[in-house]
C-alpha cells in the first residue's frame, strides 16, 4: 500500500510545496490580510481622522504662528471696517 499524500511525513513530489511551507504561507497571508483590514478600518474612522487632522493643524500653528496672526489681523480689520461703515 502506498502512502496517502495527505499524511504527515508523506513524500513530496518535485515542484510541490511541503505542508509546513504551505502553513507558513497561509499564516503570512492571514497576517497581511489582518493588517490590510486594520488599515482600512482606520481610514474609515472619520472621527479619529478628524481628530488627527485637528492635532496636526494645532501643531503646525504652534510651530509657525505668523499665518494665524496675519489671518486674525485681517479678520479684525475687516470687522472694524464693516462696523464703521454701518455707523455712517
Amino acid at each position: 500500500m502506498g502512502q496517502d499524500k495527505g499524511e504527515v511525513g508523506a513524500a513530496v513530489e518535485p515542484g510541490q510545496k511541503d505542508p509546513e511551507q504551505i502553513r507558513r504561507e497561509i499564516e503570512n497571508t492571514r497576517q497581511d490580510l489582518g493588517d490590510t483590514a486594520a488599515a482600512l478600518a482606520a481610514k474609515t474612522d472619520v472621527k479619529a481622522r478628524t481628530s488627527e487632522k485637528a492635532d496636526e493643524l494645532k501643531q503646525r500653528v504652534r510651530a509657525n504662528p505668523v499665518p494665524l496672526a496675519v489671518g486674525a489681523g485681517v479678520f479684525v480689520l475687516a470687522l472694524l471696517l464693516t462696523r464703521r461703515r454701518g455707523r455712517r
